[in-house]
């Protein structure tokens, strides 16, 4: 079994295809998703019904609740309100409804579980190793994949100490991580659709329960494609720029 790991597509269809083909090419029986399918983008029923009908276990990102209604706009930036507000306005009926009933992390997928953010609080960025290493003991499975912060990694939980797993290099397009078996995870895939790592290149991972092995993946993506649709919709340009440098 090889589980196709997916997080933070944000509404980047250009993104999201590519992915699905150098997926496709690589091969997944499953797929899950930590979250945040919509929220930025300019194409947010083209990812929603995608994901309606082929994402096996989802959970709720800040931004999918924020999208239809069910957080405070208050926390958001401008340019992340604006994007929520054009986002409600745009979803088709059935698509708000999906989003709506999104269930909150974690949530268990077999011998893992998903999350947005923290196991403690779904809006919550795990960034650092000190932020993790208070976590082992609210962790129901040994591994774990999370999203949220948009950086390909996570961390490695040992006995010794927490160590932070480094985004792949600019130069690679794929890193394999062989599981410990004494030890906890809380593994990352990055962003489909808004890379925060430097990269702009979208950013995905499989999960092979059977070798406990993580493959993370990135690929290049048509972004002027993905950022027309963002300034045809009248978003804020700071949404499309982004894309480009992968922040």
């Amino acid at each position: 079994m090889r589980y196709l790991i997916l997080s933070d597509i944000h509404s980047n269809w250009e993104a999201l295809e590519r992915v699905l083909e150098a997926a496709s090419q690589d091969g997944y029986d499953q797929v899950v998703c930590c979250g945040d399918v919509v929220g930025y983008g300019g194409d947010p029923n083209a990812a929603t019904d995608w994901t309606r009908a082929n994402v096996k276990a989802i959970v709720r990102g800040n931004h999918d609740k924020a999208c239809v209604g069910l957080d405070d706009l208050e926390w958001f930036n401008p340019a992340a309100r604006a994007s929520a507000i054009w986002t409600q306005a745009t979803l088709t009926p059935e698509n708000l409804e999906y989003l709506k009933k999104l269930p909150r992390g974690p949530l268990p997928v077999r011998d893992f579980q998903i999350l947005h953010g923290s196991p403690l609080d779904e809006d919550e960025y795990l960034v650092a190793a000190s932020e993790v290493s208070m976590l082992t003991g609210y962790l129901d499975e040994r591994i774990s994949f999370f999203g949220h912060t948009h950086v390909q990694g996570g961390f490695w939980l040992h006995r010794t100490g927490v160590k932070r797993l480094s985004p792949l290099g600019r130069m690679d397009d794929r890193d394999d991580l062989q599981l410990d078996e004494d030890s906890f995870y809380l593994i990352n895939p990055g962003s489909v659709g808004q890379p925060r790592d430097g990269d702009p290149r979208a950013a995905w991972a499989y999960y092979e329960p059977e070798s406990r092995l993580v493959v993370y993946r990135r690929v290049a993506y048509d972004v002027a494609g993905a950022q027309q649709k963002i300034r045809a919709a009248g978003l804020p340009d700071v949404l499309a720029r982004r894309l480009e440098i992968g922040q």
